[in-house]
């Protein structure tokens, strides 16, 4: 009895064999593919790890200075208090926790790579005491791309900042300039706080804000409005460099300087912003300034966000090794492997189709029905 081979059980099942086999090698053809920047985000990493190494032997080397393990479980001693003089709003641990990873150095190396930022470009940078672990990754990022930097601080921190009057930013920054970590610090501070003027902080605490500034011989930024304030730091950063020739503004916390009214902190991304995505911001602020000069906007703020979004690991214990994660490579499928494999199970297919079509039209060709006659 004539049966085609797509009818034969032998053929179907060595088929099938083959199929699976297609599939089993093309499931197993993962290989590493790392990132843009692979080498330099290593490098930024491990310039933010030995910056928070020389922060830790200088705050241990203080007396009375002892580490909350409870509150910070790695241990870092760049985690402040609840509560301080110079605390300017509430503060998520967690989220302070997350920045004092020496792999979101890479994260903000990776934006500077996807802006096309490159050795001997200039960026402004606006900081708050609050995040001095997103501080530490700027810093890192512009050293290992060698991109200067021109730095305006608001001290004041929030909870679990650099809330500590005497280890604030600035001082954090002075013990790195003179351990030589880094080779720049701020061009001018202001005390923070609401309307930069240190609104909600004591008398006290202002005063120790500016001792701050004063003891590490900062510039002072103290206007009657927070206006006049914006204008002073557009004034600084226009005195480095023309406002139009910097690659782009990094901003991290929400100085009030910086982002202008409290609506703006829910209308500006974190991470990238270009300029035409900046247009519906309210009133006056740094960011909209830079924004009318076309120029770029990386904004650091809510690290839940950042962590979801760019796979940073929220609040880790212990701190993440350097060089894992998706930042630096990523899992895939060999696509030359997998094509093969592909067109190979169908080749299969369509083969044996075709040899069972040969074999059916031959076999009516030559068939010849008794005669009934």
């Amino acid at each position: 009895m004539f049966r085609p081979v797509i009818q034969k059980t032998r053929v179907l099942v060595g088929m099938a064999v083959f199929n699976l086999l297609m599939f089993f090698i093309a499931s197993h053809s993962l290989v590493t593919v790392k990132s843009r920047g692979y080498e330099l985000k290593l490098q930024a990493a491990a310039q933010m790890q030995q910056a928070m190494d020389e922060l830790k032997e200088y705050r241990l080397g203080s007396d009375g200075i002892f580490i909350d393990s409870t509150n910070d479980p790695n241990e870092t001693a760049l985690i402040g208090s609840q509560f301080g003089p110079i605390t300017t709003d509430e503060g998520d641990l967690d989220a302070k926790l997350t920045t004092l990873n020496p792999n979101f150095a890479s994260l903000v190396l990776d934006m500077f790579l996807e802006l096309g930022m490159s050795a001997g470009d200039t960026v402004a940078v606006s900081l708050t005491g609050s995040m001095p672990g997103a501080n530490l990754a700027v810093f890192a990022a512009c050293k290992t791309l060698d991109v200067t930097p021109v730095i305006i601080t608001s001290v004041g921190a929030s909870q679990w900042g650099a809330n500590d009057p005497y280890f604030t930013w600035l001082d954090m920054e002075s013990v790195l300039l003179d351990r030589g970590v880094f080779s720049y610090q701020s061009a001018a501070a202001s005390i923070g706080g609401k309307g930069d003027v240190g609104k909600g902080v004591s008398m006290y605490g202002r005063e120790l804000l500016w001792e701050s500034i004063y003891r590490n011989q900062i510039p002072l930024i103290q206007e009657d409005s927070l206006v006049a304030a914006i204008g002073k730091r557009m004034q600084v950063y226009g005195e480095s460099a023309k406002i139009a020739d910097y690659s782009a503004l990094v901003n991290v916390g929400g100085g009030a300087s910086s982002i202008g009214p409290s609506i703006n902190s829910r209308l500006i991304p974190d991470g990238i912003s270009y300029p035409n995505e900046l247009m519906e911001l309210s009133g006056s602020s740094v960011v909209r300034e830079f924004s009318r000069e076309g120029i770029p906007v990386i904004h650091i703020l809510d690290i839940r966000n950042f962590s979801r979004d760019y796979q940073i690991p929220w609040a880790p214990i212990p701190t993440p090794t350097i060089g894992e994660g998706p930042l630096y490579s990523e899992q895939r499928y060999n696509f030359w492997v997998t094509l093969v494999c592909l067109f190979s199970a169908i080749g299969s297919v369509i083969g044996v189709g075709i040899y069972s079509h040969k074999q059916i039209k031959e076999r009516m060709a030559t068939y010849e029905p008794d005669s009934i006659l």
